[in-house]
């Protein structure tokens, strides 16, 4: 019996997930300037959370969760997405009492839902995200949006368009959904059976529908910017005006809306505009979510974040052609001949690789060619040759492939001549 992996995961092997660790350290290093810190939380939580933390009338919860019961008669469920995790944490370890707010945490780590696996939308797929808990004012929304726009160029990408739209607090939502009952009711046999439940629980949501997004009734909705109040207009005001003194083009969209109950007020999506990138061009989405710290369980705390698929940051990169600046050749490797200069070469591996040196050798039994070929096909920038005679008079023949230059060394000095070596070649 031949065993696949589960459909919708993936294996990530050498090769590719050089630019998987190339593309997170650069992102870790966007946070660092932006004074981030890294949070880690489980894989799994209590059900509860997301039920209560995403929502129930969402389409994660109600369709795609991966949700089981462990010995102890407990539900539990593979996390679909960081937000809630990162406020549970926040609000269990009570780093709101901490003095240095607001916190701002980003965080790594696979994400779990159950929909058709397609070209960048995997069934356990990866996100980075980003929160930012304990401030009301509204430049920090335009500080996250930054976040995300710079993490995008800083790895290259060009075709980016950014999308914004306000939710409104809660009062505008309200009349905001008055409204859009009013509106669809009409039409309510003609939508889809999602909508037709999610026009009594939230409404707001039938317009992110993508079965009914041709509907006649939907190039006619109420905008929720006719229903903002005093308070959600002026906020969202500002915070257009900290993206423009920052220089970052945007778009209004009236009809954008995340697709997870606990946003208000800011709300915006960073999309490719990059031909070639495929249907579904969002790669990335956040928004500002007050009242998710309080129905975790934590004090009033307001929040806002994003996150984005590392599977889809990839293909926008492949789709716009940028090469990642990957280091695929091997420092050194060391051709042994002769059954003691084999043993030799072990201990001479060991001291190169706690020197910080990158280094390898046949361990296959290969003739002296054949060992040569691997050298060749590791890209080695070095290789070191130990033979009898050169064990003889304790020494080591070192060949720079570069120039084709080969020098004999003491075999008991080539630990500190290699660092000269690498040392010269960072200089």
């Amino acid at each position: 019996m031949s065993l696949k992996g589960p459909r919708g995961t993936q294996d990530i092997l050498p090769g590719e997930v050089e630019k998987w660790q190339f593309v997170e350290s650069v992102l870790s290093d966007v946070c660092r300037r932006y004074n981030y810190k890294e949070v880690r939380t489980p894989i799994f939580e209590h059900t509860e959370l997301f039920q209560r933390g995403v929502g129930d009338t969402t389409d994660i919860v109600q369709k795609e969760m991966y949700t089981f019961e462990d010995r102890g008669g407990r539900s539990l469920t593979l996390r679909p997405e960081g937000t809630a995790s990162v406020v549970r944490s926040f609000v269990q370890n009570k780093v709101y009492g901490l003095p240095n707010q607001p916190t701002k945490y980003y965080y790594f780590g696979p994400m779990f839902r159950y929909e058709r696996p397609q070209q960048g939308r995997m069934r356990q797929f990866v996100q980075f995200g980003i929160e930012a808990l304990g401030s009301d004012d509204p430049a920090i929304d335009a500080e996250v949006i930054a976040l995300a726009m710079n993490s995008y160029q800083e790895l290259g990408l060009q075709s980016l368009k950014l999308v914004l739209n306000s939710l409104g607090d809660q009062e505008s939502r309200e009349e905001h959904r008055k409204a859009l009952i009013s509106h669809f009711d009409p039409y309510r046999e003609e939508l889809c059976e999602d909508c037709q439940v999610r026009l009594d629980q939230n409404p707001m949501r039938v317009l992110d529908c993508k079965k009914d997004k041709d509907h006649p009734a939907m190039s006619t909705a109420p905008s929720i910017l006719e229903y903002l109040n005093d308070y959600s207009r002026t906020y969202f005001e500002n915070v257009k005006s900290y993206l423009d003194k920052m220089g970052i083009p945007y778009t209004i969209d009236p009809n954008l809306v995340r697709g997870l109950d606990y946003y208000n007020h800011t709300a915006f999506e960073i999309m490719s505009e990059s031909e070639g990138f495929g249907a579904i061009t969002t790669l990335s989405g956040g928004g500002r979510y007050n009242g998710l710290v309080e129905e975790i369980g934590g004090p009033e705390t307001s929040g806002i974040g994003f996150a984005m698929s590392i599977e889809r940051l990839l293909m926008a990169l492949e789709a716009e052609g940028v090469t990642l600046p990957l280091e695929e050749k091997l420092d050194c490797y060391i051709v042994a001949l002769g059954e003691e200069a084999e043993k030799e070469a072990a201990g001479v591996v060991y001291q190169l690789r706690k020197a910080g040196i990158q280094v390898d050798k046949d361990y296959a039994g290969k003739k002296v060619k054949a060992q040569f070929k691997s050298a060749d096909r590791l890209q080695a920038k070095y290789v070191l040759v130990l033979g009898e005679n050169e064990l003889a008079n304790g020494q080591i023949n070192v060949k720079r492939m570069a120039t084709g230059d080969q020098e004999t060394i003491a075999l008991a000095d080539v630990v500190e001549y290699m660092k000269k070596e690498f040392k010269g070649e960072q200089s």
